[in-house]
């Protein structure tokens, strides 16, 4: 166990596109829920477990991480202000970890030894953000580098004109230094919220700490089908 990481998943949509009535973190896939699963994965490598909910989601997460025996902290996110505001939200703990390893509440299939690959290059490399990517079609994402092959940026292209038929994609998985992310977001920076749903964002903050001159990496180290994520039914439709 590395006691200078703590785990936050945000899980506090509620899975409207795939017509739950639950939080997403809660769909079973093999008779285990999303959230057991990530904490599985993930419990070796992590001290604290901190979990973004919904008030409404509340209740439902608790009992089962309660009933499952598993250490944990909730926070609510009053409003679906975005993922940013969802992170922002463990300012309000005291006596965190330095570094936290951030995954989405609803990515059912990505691997414990990409986790621990991602951790150890994270401190070899001395980086002050980092998360695993994968070369794959249509990527949903897209990491932009420098000429260099230095990460610049990572482009959200669910609202953008221009789509990518091929390139680098992030997975919903980031490890980096707690304070120096979490000053940022509480931060008015240019492109903060989505110019379509205003919701406040995350990985635009990406391009800022390269702007700081901060390190900043990208390792190619997924499969495929760490890729798959829970937006509709449908999507999980080869794995359940």
């Amino acid at each position: 166990m590395n006691k200078n990481i703590d785990l936050v998943v945000p899980a506090a949509g509620m899975g409207t596109r795939s017509g739950l009535n639950y939080p997403k973190t809660l769909f079973k896939i093999k008779n285990k829920e999303i959230i057991l699963n990530i904490f599985e994965k993930t419990n070796v490598f992590c001290k604290n477990k901190i979990v973004i909910v919904s008030p409404s989601g509340y209740s439902l997460i608790k009992k089962k991480l309660d009933s499952n025996i598993i250490d944990h902290k909730l926070l609510i996110q009053k409003k679906p202000k975005g993922m940013g505001d969802a992170v922002k939200k463990i300012s309000k703990l005291n006596k965190l970890s330095e570094n936290i390893l951030l995954i989405w509440g609803d990515i059912p299939f990505f691997k414990k030894t990409t986790i621990a690959k991602l951790i150890k290059l994270y401190f070899k490399n001395k980086c002050d953000f980092a998360f695993p990517t994968i070369l794959i079609d249509n990527p949903y994402t897209y990491v932009k580098r420098k000429k260099n092959g230095q990460v610049n940026e990572v482009i959200e292209t669910k609202n953008k004109k221009t789509k990518y038929k091929f390139g680098e994609r992030e997975l919903g998985i980031f490890i980096f230094k707690r304070k120096l992310v979490l000053d940022l977001l509480k931060k008015n920076l240019p492109n903060k919220y989505d110019n379509i749903t205003g919701e406040h964002s995350f990985l635009y903050i990406i391009k800022h700490l390269v702007k700081e001159n901060k390190n900043v990496m990208g390792f190619n180290i997924s499969k495929k089908i760490e890729t798959v994520s829970l937006n509709y039914i449908n999507d999980l439709k080869d794995y359940i």
